[in-house]
């Protein structure tokens, strides 16, 4: 007997994944093959995964197919994923092999409730995430369904159908499954929409537009010689993360300070260790990418979130919305924008009369008028200014003492100077949650890391209380588990010096 075509699917609650094996169940039936489904429901989103699997014989034939109601180890042929964390998911289950399996994802992400609960940035490393799907699988066909189902005007299960269909894993024509589609009878033409989106994705009908697309984009901002550096000078495994960086800083800023990223980069590679470049290159870009009100307008006004509203209110092109935007700024927000020497006068007065971290400027602007945009687009115009105020001067400081502790650390030891590298996630937004996030970074610098760098604190002991300490603060952001950490390091610290002497 011909050996039946096994589907895997893995998808969140509400992605509709109920919905696309009924479809699939249909287009079989259609061709007279035999097929069998189970189906594991989960509940909301996150609090579950659903589970789905089917075997559908190639060919219809006068004897009955026996079929398995549930996937066997290594013996899944075609593993269908909403969302990316549920294609790693199967991949550690052991139901995705190299010699066998085509993988079919969406390269998006619906965080998991333990990477929301963190106190810090606790979300699963997308880079190994795209590494195990590309190792562990035969064939991929992965990119962003989210966003093609929002650009097609269909959904996310829809999208994953016309994958399947065009990846041509299964003996089921591609008029089965639209006609599958139209029986259901629920949003038929948004359905169809997303079924020939992702269809196009998987045959490669799309993917040389995408990539003359992205091509066009980088030659227009000057980056494409700059990647081609990267790719000539880093390692592979730190590619995706560098070019990401490039990408960021360029529409961040410009070219200019892309290159700067890269002159920074040099330094730590020569170091020659790939996997402390790419968790240097990954925060360096977040680092140099700070938050300022120049950023906050940018991001405001951008084309794509205006038209990313519209759709999420579902408005049509002929109805009008109301966009008002809240901001609170303080003294230091304002003074973040202005030149060093003025913006320092300004803040010594507001410390001196009590006004700092106190005083704070309600306003609203409703970006969908003519005033309102114009404010925030001469906000956003202000990308030249950026490298002459207070906020730029202060945080290149700061990242070139990061750096420098870095290159110090690497020689007496890989593991201390990848956990200052960490250290990096606890400086992070503006105001007071930035200005604690800088006193803890300061606090452990001064009493773990400046010790062992002068040789107060073996280096192996020294990137354990990096750790501990970095746990700590993130835990706790009023800082009361932190100074425990350090006086418990520091009391360990001093009882070996008295043993050793």
């Amino acid at each position: 007997m011909p050996r039946p075509v096994t589907i895997l699917i893995g998808a969140l609650g509400g992605d509709g994944g109920g919905v696309l094996c009924d479809w699939i169940v249909a287009a079989a039936h259609s061709q007279g093959l035999a097929v069998q489904a189970t189906q594991i429901p989960g509940v909301a989103q996150r609090t579950g995964a659903t589970t789905y699997y089917l075997e559908v014989m190639p060919a219809s034939g006068p004897a009955p197919a026996v079929l398995a109601l549930n996937p066997a180890l290594g013996e899944v042929d075609v593993a269908l994923a909403t969302e990316l964390l549920e294609a790693g998911r199967m991949i550690f289950n052991g139901f995705v092999t190299p010699d066998r399996t085509t993988l079919i994802a969406s390269t998006h992400r619906v965080l998991a409730i333990s990477e929301r609960a963190a106190m810090g940035d606790g979300s699963f490393d997308v880079g190994r995430l795209l590494r195990a799907v590309k190792e562990r699988s035969k064939t991929q066909i992965l990119f962003d369904m989210d966003q093609a189902a929002e650009e097609s005007g269909g959904v996310l299960n829809a999208v994953l159908l016309g994958a399947l269909a065009g990846s041509g894993r299964l003996p089921i024509p591609e008029q089965a499954f639209e006609a599958a589609i139209r029986e259901g009878g629920k949003a038929v033409d948004a359905n169809l929409a997303g079924f020939a989106f992702g269809r196009g994705h998987a045959r490669g009908e799309l993917a040389q537009v995408v990539r003359d697309h992205h091509k066009r984009q980088a030659m227009a901002r000057g980056i494409e010689d700059l990647t081609e550096r990267a790719r000539r000078t880093y390692p592979a495994a730190a590619l995706d993360v560098v070019e990401e960086g490039i990408r960021r800083l360029t529409a961040y800023q410009d070219r200019r300070y892309a290159t700067l990223y890269l002159d920074r980069l040099d330094a730590i590679d020569a170091l020659g260790s790939a996997e402390l470049l790419r968790e240097t290159a990954r925060h360096l870009a977040v680092r140099m990418s700070f938050e300022d009100v120049i950023r906050v307008a940018q991001a405001k006004t951008a084309p794509e979130r205006m038209a990313r509203v519209r759709a999420e209110v579902r408005a049509k092109a002929n109805e009008p919305i109301t966009l008002t935007e809240h901001f609170k700024p303080g003294i230091e927000e304002i003074c973040a924008i202005l030149p060093p020497t003025l913006a320092r006068r300004i803040l010594a007065w507001a410390e001196r009369t009590g006004r700092l971290g106190r005083v704070y400027f309600s306003m609203h602007v409703r970006t969908a008028t003519v005033w309102g945009f114009a404010r925030l687009r001469f906000l956003a115009s202000l990308r030249w200014w950026r490298p002459r105020t207070f906020r730029y001067v202060e945080e290149q400081a700061e990242v070139e003492r990061w750096l420098a502790t870095i290159r110090a650390a690497a020689p007496l030891g890989i593991d201390l100077a990848r956990e200052i590298v960490e250290l990096a996630r606890l400086i992070k937004g503006y105001g007071d949650t930035f200005k604690r996030g800088l006193g803890n970074y300061r606090r452990i610098a001064s009493e773990i890391v400046e010790p062992a760098l002068a040789g107060r604190l073996a280096p192996k002991a020294a990137a354990d209380a990096v750790a501990n300490a970095r746990v700590a603060a993130l835990a706790d952001p009023e800082g009361e588990s932190l100074s425990r950490t350090l006086a418990s390091i520091a009391a360990s610290a001093a009882m070996l010096r008295r043993a050793a002497e």
